[in-house]
C-alpha cells in the first residue's frame, strides 16, 4: 500500500505539470492555453471530422486542460482552459474537481465543450458547476496505448473527452467547478 501511494504521488506531481499553463507573463500564459486550444481542437477533427461543423454552427466552445488522480475512493484534479464564443468574446478560465467512486491512476487529457445555445455558454461561463459520472480506462503515452473516451450532449452542451496520457482504471461520480482566471482576463 506505501508503494501505490508513493507511486500515486508522484504521478500526481509528474501530472501537476501538465495542469499549469506555461509562461511569466499573463500574454505568455494566454499564449500557452491558445497553443493547447489549437492542439486539442486539432487532434479532435482528426478522430471526428464532424466536430468542425458542430463547432463553426454552435455559439461557441471551451477547450479545458486537466490532471486528474484517482486513489481507491477518491479522486481529485485541476486544469485550465479558454472559452472562445463565436461573437469574438474570449474568456480564460480554471477549473477543480473531486469525486467519490472505486478506482486508481492518472490521467493528463483535454475537454472540449460545444454550446449550442447563447444561454448554454453563459451559463457555463458564470457559474461553471458540472456533475456527473466517469467511467474510465487508459493506457496511454503520446501516440501509444489507448483510452475509452468518450461523447455526450447534455443541456445544448455536447461534451468531448480526450485523453493524452495516463494509466487509469476508475468509475467515479465527481463535481467539477469551471470559474473565470481573473489573472487572465
Amino acid at each position: 500500500m506505501k508503494f501505490m501511494l508513493t507511486l500515486c504521488i508522484s504521478v500526481m506531481l509528474l501530472l501537476s505539470g501538465c495542469a499549469s499553463h506555461q509562461g511569466k507573463t499573463v500574454a505568455q500564459q494566454r499564449q500557452s492555453i491558445e497553443n493547447m486550444r489549437a492542439n486539442t481542437l486539432n487532434a479532435l477533427y482528426r478522430d471526428k471530422p464532424y466536430a468542425a461543423d458542430t463547432i463553426e454552427r454552435a455559439a461557441g466552445y471551451a477547450v479545458f486542460s486537466n490532471a486528474n488522480i484517482n486513489l481507491i475512493f477518491a479522486s481529485a484534479g485541476g486544469g485550465y482552459g479558454v472559452v472562445h464564443s463565436n461573437n469574438g468574446a474570449v474568456t480564460y478560465m480554471k477549473m477543480g474537481e473531486v469525486g467519490v467512486g472505486l478506482g486508481i491512476g492518472a490521467k493528463d487529457y483535454r475537454l472540449v465543450f460545444v454550446f449550442h445555445t447563447p444561454e448554454a455558454l453563459n451559463r457555463f461561463v458564470d457559474h461553471g458547476w458540472a456533475f456527473g459520472g466517469q467511467l474510465d480506462a487508459a493506457a496511454k503515452a503520446k501516440d501509444k496505448g489507448d483510452a475509452i473516451g468518450g461523447e455526450i450532449t447534455v443541456d445544448n452542451i455536447t461534451i468531448y473527452q480526450l485523453t493524452e496520457s495516463g494509466l487509469a482504471l476508475q468509475a467515479t461520480i465527481k463535481g467539477t467547478k469551471f470559474w473565470r482566471d481573473d489573472a487572465l482576463n
